[in-house]
Formats: C-alpha cells, sequence, structure tokens
C-alpha cells in the first residue's frame, strides 16, 4: 500500500483519485511514499528516504526545494493549465477594471452614506460620473508575455473582444502553438510587443531569466499610457520601477495579483490578493491533476508534467513479470552498464524507453521476472544511479 502525505486542505475531488485499496492518505503519516501540497513551503524540512515524488497541486513550485530533491530522485510534478480558465478570467476582470473607473466609482458611491434623498443622489452621480469615465478595450492592443496555457486562452478571449492580439514567447512548446490562435501577431522580442501594446499581461514562470523581467529599461519601451497586468509571479516585475514609472506619469496603470506596501492606495495600482487561482474549480482540477499524475507514477512509472525530469512514458503489459525505473545524472554508460547487470543475473529484458532532461536521465525497464534483491542491489551500485524502484 502506497501512503500520501497531505499539506494544506486538498480538494476531496482529487483525494479521492487515491484508491482506499491501495493508498493511505493523511496529513500526519509516517514514512510517506509521495506528498501532496498546494502552497506549504518544503524549504528546510527533513526529506524522509521514502519519499518518491511530490506533487503541487497549481503551477508554481517554488515552495519546493527543486534542485535539492532532483539530486534525491525524487520526482516533482505540477498542474499545468488545470487553474488556467481561473486566471483567464481573472485577467480578463483586471483588464476591464483597469480600462473603466470602476472601482473608483464604486468606492465614490459607498462614501455617499450621508445622503438621504435617492433622486438628490442621482442628479450629483448624473454630475460627477464624468470623473469615472475610461475606454472600451475593443480595437487596443493586448501584447501577451508568455503564450501557455493561460495565455492561448487569455489570447482567444481578447480575440472575442475584438482586441489586436500580439504575443512573444522564446520559450514556445509545439503543443503551445498549435493552441495558439493564428489571429495572434508572433512578436521577435519583448521590446517590440511593449512598444505596440495598450495593455500587457505576463504569464511567464518565476526563473533566474524572468527575474524582473519588467524593470525600468524595459518599461521605458512601454507605450505611454499603457495598463500592466501580473497574474503570474511577484518577482518577474520589479515594483519600484513600476511605481516610478506611475510617478512619472508613463505606465499608465499596474494591476497585479501580488500586493506589497509600496503598492498600497494608489489609484493607478489594482492590487488583488493572491486569487488568481481561487476558485473551486480551479483548486479540484489541479487537485485532480496531481493526484492521477503521482498514481501513474508510483504504480506504473510513469512521468507527465514534471518540473526536474524528463516526460516518460510506457505502457503496461499485463503478461510482463515487472518493471523496473531508475533515475541517473546524465552522463554516458550507465545505461550500458545497468543492462550489463542484468544480463549478468540472467534477467530478461522485455522492453524499455529511456528519456534525459539537463543533468538527469529516467528510465523505464520491462523484465520477464520480478528481480530479486540482489539484482536492485546491484543496479544501485552502478556509477551515477540515483535512485532505483521495481514496481
Amino acid at each position: 500500500m502506497f501512503k500520501i502525505k497531505t499539506y494544506n486542505a486538498i480538494s476531496v475531488k482529487g483525494l479521492n483519485r487515491f484508491s482506499r485499496e491501495k493508498y493511505e492518505v493523511a496529513s500526519d503519516i509516517g514514512s510517506p511514499d509521495a506528498y501532496i501540497l498546494r502552497s506549504h513551503k518544503l524549504q528546510g524540512e527533513p526529506l524522509p528516504e521514502s519519499v518518491k515524488a511530490v506533487a503541487r497541486a497549481g503551477a508554481g513550485t517554488n515552495n519546493v526545494p527543486v534542485e535539492e530533491y532532483t539530486k534525491k530522485g525524487v520526482v516533482v510534478f505540477n498542474s499545468p493549465g488545470a487553474n488556467a480558465n481561473a486566471v483567464k478570467e481573472l485577467v480578463l476582470a483586471g483588464m476591464l477594471l483597469g480600462s473603466r473607473g470602476i472601482v473608483s466609482g464604486m468606492q465614490y458611491v459607498n462614501g455617499l452614506t450621508h445622503m438621504t434623498d435617492a433622486d438628490e443622489m442621482s442628479k450629483l452621480l448624473e454630475k460627477e460620473k464624468s470623473n469615472f469615465a475610461g475606454m472600451e478595450v475593443q480595437g487596443k492592443t493586448l501584447g501577451i508575455v508568455g503564450l501557455g496555457a493561460i495565455g492561448s486562452l487569455i489570447a482567444d478571449a481578447a480575440l472575442a473582444l475584438g482586441m489586436n492580439v500580439v504575443g512573444f514567447d522564446p520559450a514556445l512548446s509545439v503543443e503551445a502553438a498549435w493552441r495558439l490562435p493564428n489571429q495572434v501577431g508572433r512578436m521577435e522580442n519583448l521590446q517590440s510587443l511593449l512598444a505596440r501594446s495598450d495593455y500587457i499581461t505576463l504569464h511567464v514562470p518565476a526563473i533566474p531569466a524572468t527575474k524582473h523581467l519588467i524593470n525600468a529599461d524595459t518599461l521605458k519601451v512601454c507605450k505611454k499610457g499603457a495598463v500592466l497586468l501580473n497574474f503570474a509571479r511577484e518577482a518577474i516585475v520589479d515594483s519600484h520601477a513600476v511605481v516610478d514609472s506611475l510617478n512619472a506619469g508613463h505606465l499608465g496603470k499596474y494591476i497585479c495579483d501580488f500586493p506589497e506596501p509600496i503598492l498600497l492606495n494608489r489609484a493607478d495600482v489594482l492590487a488583488m490578493p493572491h486569487i488568481g487561482a481561487s476558485t473551486e474549480e480551479a483548486e479540484e482540477n489541479c487537485a485532480i491533476m496531481a493526484a492521477d499524475q503521482l498514481v501513474d507514477y508510483l504504480e506504473n512509472g510513469n512521468i507527465k508534467n514534471s518540473v526536474n525530469f524528463p516526460a516518460v512514458s510506457m505502457d503496461r503489459n499485463p503478461g510482463n513479470g515487472a518493471r523496473i525505473t531508475f533515475s541517473n545524472e546524465n552522463v554516458s554508460g550507465v545505461l550500458g552498464h545497468v543492462l550489463s547487470a542484468l544480463a549478468d543475473h540472467k534477467v530478461n529484458v522485455i522492453d524499455m524507453v529511456n528519456k534525459s532532461r539537463g543533468d538527469v536521465a529516467y528510465n523505464i525497464i520491462d523484465v520477464e521476472l520480478a528481480p530479486v534483491a540482489a539484482v536492485i542491489e546491484a543496479l544501485a551500485k552502478v556509477e551515477h544511479v540515483i535512485a532505483v524502484r521495481v514496481i
């Protein structure tokens, strides 16, 4: 029986993916085979040797020490796209709120508590409504930085609103390119996108290469009066540079999901309390995806949507005796030594697959008969092998 340790409140629909016959699931459990979590920070916590995988019910994995876990052969999964619609809807809401005097107008109305006459209030609002005028998004240009699951959904919605859409993504995958509407203009670089966009929305991961992607220099390239939206990650934007640009009257508005003290109580900033994926549907979708990925890995050794290991999948043949999986440092000769060790112990290999990603490689080998302990010990002793499992 596999043991799953939970952190945070994981959707019941996700937890129900772990069958009671094969899994024990609890927040307080000894020697877990895997973790499933949302925002709990694992940095600094001891990692039991029993842990084989961690699944994050969400897209980001900043709360997981990925590099440390990779060296121990622990596969880290995320749930890309599961919360994409929730984020898309909030981005659209932010863009529309930033286009009209909706928030300021509502605040003004709610401040009229001294008034008791409805006709008098109506006349006052008719007089004051010009202070809350805005502009329509139809015909304006939306620049999308990052054209993955969320970016492509926003592109679709923006086109439906009658907007012109341009996008930039230096790491655009083939799968993402197929999802992208053909009306989206592809920009060759970030500067070109910023220079022509009335609205700019960010949808890239928080990695060293994207830290302060939007900074004092890139903001100077933006159209005067442009609206910047950040519902991706806090670290992508230099908030001090944003405030300087707002104060200078260059950037029009900043709308984000990551409040900071420097951003508070400004009429040109709309800061939301990190609610991009906070919908019932998104939490369910993320939990289901995370759980399904753990099940497939623990029961079959397959890897999908890992942030530190390659995507590897091989169908199970019920007639095969067992499946061996192992991870290793991505250097030449390791697989050959493993196959030699299997041959030395007269283990017949039926099928196999090998993939690498950066400094690590992962292998699935189906064998005719379940190997004895001595075989697994021999494989574990092969130089550069990190972890070995028998399923």
